[in-house]
């Protein structure tokens, strides 16, 4: 879903230029971040292309060792949005490991643009975080 939103966004936006969609509180505007995630990390983007290549393969590796239906849906969240940011990273301008991802969502507040990627990653972090608070060992039962 992520690869065909990016490839959605380059086809019928133009660079920096906000298409209104519920107004005053949903923008599209088509952006490419050479930085992680909220802008951070600006020249070392190698490391981030780095750490999301090793999440990849843990969650690949341990994802199918989950044992509740929960933990499985939270990996592949997960996964699904670490992906689609790192594939941007490897086959994008300038080029691997240091490629531009592509993001299109604008909400206000100065919130940075982000892409459902981004949703995902913060969402199944966010959930994870929860799930861990609240008592459940990671990836299985309480």
């Amino acid at each position: 879903m992520d690869q065909v939103t990016k490839a959605l966004a380059l086809r019928f936006l133009e660079l920096y230029q906000p298409v209104s969609v519920i107004p005053e509180v949903l923008w599209f505007t088509l952006a490419f971040n050479d930085r992680a995630a909220f802008s951070l990390g600006g020249a070392n983007t190698w490391v981030f292309t780095l750490l999301a290549s090793i999440v990849c393969m843990a969650l690949l590796w341990f994802g199918p060792k989950f044992k509740t239906k929960s933990w499985l849906i939270l990996a592949g969240v997960a996964l699904g949005g670490v992906s689609g940011n790192l594939i941007d990273r490897l086959f994008r301008n300038p080029g691997f490991p240091n490629g531009h991802v592509v993001d299109f969502i604008q909400i206000p507040f100065n919130f940075p643009i982000f892409n459902i990627a981004d949703m995902a990653i913060s969402s199944a972090a966010f959930l994870i975080a929860l799930k861990v608070v609240k008592g459940e060992k990671f990836g299985g039962s309480k």
